[in-house]
């Protein structure tokens, strides 16, 4: 602006010097352009001043600002760029708060889930202290602590496991496993309740060459959890078989049970972690299905359930490529 003024002088002493007649019209072209650039940094300073408090009421949290009166010049450019960090933070904004609500509500699912087996604890402990009862009720009560010992054992390990996988901190090995030997080390620890219940478990529609790459530690942890499962959910004398092939995209492994298969109303929130179904048994807490899940999404995999006649179904696959 200063340039231009000193430049316009200059203009005019060159002209009242050279043509004298010509120096009136050339004064007031050069005031009226001068005018009109006094108006346009004027409008210019405006927008830039009202764009400076839109940035304002953004940064301080009103996402609902919108850039869309800056149609022209720089201003717009500026203002197309500003907008789409607007929607990046709005959705960012959007995303913290279903995350703090997911974690609100999952520190209140792990702290029922505890409590209950606490609280159970305590009241047998404050029953030995008591010193009542008989040496059988006492052992009986003492039986029940260690059960409830260990149920907050396994829950937090879970949970641990789970936070883990959630963070992305555990390395999986990536080495080719037998589909026959995840599926027999994960049935181990189980064949004694199995035995208990009269249960019977099938493992001779695993194909012999069937296997996959990734992580037989977790792999095992997550197939066990589907067995334990279906042994819960399958009365006295039951059955599970368990089936697996390879193929040229995936690798599978099909685990079935002749229970009472899986309620309508459960089937879509079967692996959400605290989910218990209404079939759900008093020791259940909603992790198990979680984890599996979890454990193979980790290896590119998947976990689906559905009903079967008579009883329900798991297939769990790893895939050889990227979903």
């Amino acid at each position: 602006m200063l340039l231009f003024g000193f430049t316009a002088a200059a203009g005019e002493a060159a002209i009242l010097f050279f043509s004298p007649g010509a120096a009136l019209p050339a004064l007031g072209l050069s005031a009226l352009f001068f005018a009109a650039l006094a108006v346009s940094r004027m409008l210019r300073i405006r927008r830039l001043k009202n764009l400076s408090l839109d940035l304002d009421r953004l940064l301080h949290g009103d996402y609902s600002v919108r850039f869309n009166n800056y149609e022209e010049g720089e201003n717009a450019i500026l203002a197309n760029e500003l907008t789409k960090v607007t929607d990046t933070l709005k959705k960012q904004a959007e995303q913290l708060r279903m995350e703090k609500k997911y974690l609100a509500d999952s520190i209140a699912d792990i702290s029922h889930q505890i409590r209950t087996p606490l609280t159970a604890l305590d009241l047998n402990l404050a029953t030995l202290l008591s010193g009542d009862g008989a040496e059988q009720g006492r052992r009986e009560r003492l039986k029940q602590a260690r059960q409830l010992t260990r149920r907050m054992e396994w829950l937090i390990e879970a949970l641990l496991k789970l936070s883990k996988l959630d963070a992305g901190t555990i390395e999986f090995a990536r080495e080719y496993v037998s589909l026959r030997e995840i599926a027999e080390k994960a049935a181990q620890p189980l064949m004694i309740p199995l035995e208990l219940r009269g249960q019977t478990m099938d493992l001779s529609g695993i194909a012999g060459d069937a296997g996959f790459t990734g992580d037989a530690a977790w792999s095992i942890e997550a197939v066990g959890n589907v067995l334990k499962n279906c042994m819960e959910h399958t009365g006295e004398g039951g059955r599970i078989t368990v089936a697996g092939e390879e193929n040229a995209i995936f690798t599978e492994l099909v685990i079935a049970d002749n229970g009472e298969g899986i309620t309508p109303e459960d089937l879509p929130h079967l692996f959400e972690r605290f989910y218990r179904g209404r079939n759900a048994g008093g020791q259940s807490v909603g992790i198990g299905l979680a984890l599996t899940r979890a454990i193979l999404a980790a290896q590119n995999g998947t976990i689906q359930a559905e009903n079967r006649e008579g009883g329900a179904i798991f297939r769990l696959r790893i895939y050889k490529g990227i979903l």
